[in-house]
């Protein structure tokens, strides 16, 4: 019964995190409202890992976990340079530690 309730809490905070992730009002919010949809869906995991008695979807969690980790990691380095890796063009500069504009 508990844990039936705690799952149904889960989803309502899942679906007021889609609904901040919807209306913003900024791509910061929205952001930190896919993760914490994300950080919820692993922790709903794991409560459905308890009520079914199923332990090994606790390693589905964890790897949804890491997943959600990186693509988060990702969107923010998009967000902010605009790209998520370098053209090549400044190679030589950025292993060296310095710019070309330096020169």
């Amino acid at each position: 019964m508990i844990l039936t309730s705690a799952a149904l809490a889960i989803l309502v905070t899942m679906t007021l995190a889609i609904t901040r992730a919807l209306l913003g009002p900024t791509i910061y919010d929205r952001i930190l409202a896919v993760n914490m949809f994300g950080t919820k869906t692993v922790l709903l995991i794991a409560v459905i890992a308890a009520i079914a008695g199923r332990g090994d979807y606790l390693d589905i969690a964890l790897v949804y976990a890491m997943i959600n980790f990186v693509a988060i990691i990702a969107v923010m380095k998009y967000f902010e340079f605009g790209s998520l890796g370098h053209d090549g063009h400044d190679e030589a500069a950025v292993h060296a530690g310095k710019r070309q504009e330096d020169e």
